[in-house]
C-alpha cells in the first residue's frame, strides 16, 4: 500500500520552505511520494497577485525535477471552480483507493482546519501533518489529531517573496535557480 503525501496550497511561487517540508514530511512518516496539488481557485484567498495556473504548475514543476518522489498533479488546476480539499481526497481515493492519503500543512492552516469545507468527513479521510510556526501556538479544536513534524524553520512565505520581486531585490536562495529564472524571464509579480 502506498502512502501518499499531499501538499496543496496555491505556490505562489513555490520555495524553498515547501520543498523543505515535502522532504522532511517524506523522510520523518515513511511517505513514498509527494503530490503537489496546486489550487485553481483558493477559496479563501483573493485571486489577485496570483499567478497564472500555467505559471505556477511551471514554477511547481521546474521546482521539483530533481526530485524522483515529487510529483504535481492537476486535480484542481483541471477541476472549475474554487479548490476545496474535501472533493480532491475523495476524487483521489476513487482513484486509487488502495493508497493511504497525508495531507501537509502548515502551522497556520491547523487553527484554520474549523473553516475548511466538510472537516469532520475530511478528518476521517486523511492523516494531516502540521509543522508549527516558531513561537506560534495551535488554539483549534483539530490541533490534537495533526500529527506534527519539527523540521529547521524557514522564516520566510511566498507572500515575503513576491514583495521582494516587487522591491527589485533578490530572491536566490530562497528559490530553486530555475524559478528564478523563469520569473524573471516571464517577469511575474514585477508590476
Amino acid at each position: 500500500m502506498k502512502k501518499i503525501g499531499l501538499f496543496g496550497g496555491t505556490f505562489n511561487p513555490p520555495h524553498l520552505g515547501h520543498m523543505l517540508f515535502a522532504q522532511e514530511a517524506l523522510s520523518a512518516f515513511e511517505l513514498d511520494e509527494i503530490w503537489f496539488v496546486p489550487v485553481n481557485i483558493p477559496p479563501h484567498k483573493k485571486k489577485e497577485n496570483l499567478a497564472s495556473n500555467e505559471e505556477r504548475v511551471e514554477m511547481l514543476r521546474r521546482s521539483i525535477q530533481w526530485n524522483q518522489d515529487f510529483f504535481v498533479s492537476m486535480i484542481e488546476v483541471e477541476r472549475e471552480g474554487p479548490s476545496y480539499t474535501i472533493e480532491t481526497v475523495l476524487s483521489l481515493r476513487t482513484q486509487y483507493p488502495s493508497y493511504d492519503f497525508y495531507f501537509l500543512i502548515g502551522g497556520d492552516m491547523i487553527d484554520y482546519l474549523p473553516k475548511w469545507e466538510k472537516i469532520d468527513e475530511l478528518m476521517d479521510l486523511v492523516t494531516f501533518i502540521g509543522v508549527d510556526r516558531p513561537g506560534a501556538r495551535s488554539e483549534s479544536s483539530y490541533a490534537k489529531q495533526v500529527q506534527r513534524l519539527e523540521m529547521i524553520q524557514v522564516d520566510y512565505s511566498s507572500t515575503f517573496i513576491r514583495k521582494r520581486i516587487k522591491e527589485g531585490k533578490p530572491i536566490t536562495y530562497m528559490v530553486t535557480r530555475e524559478v528564478e529564472s523563469y520569473i524573471k524571464e516571464r517577469a511575474i509579480y514585477e508590476s
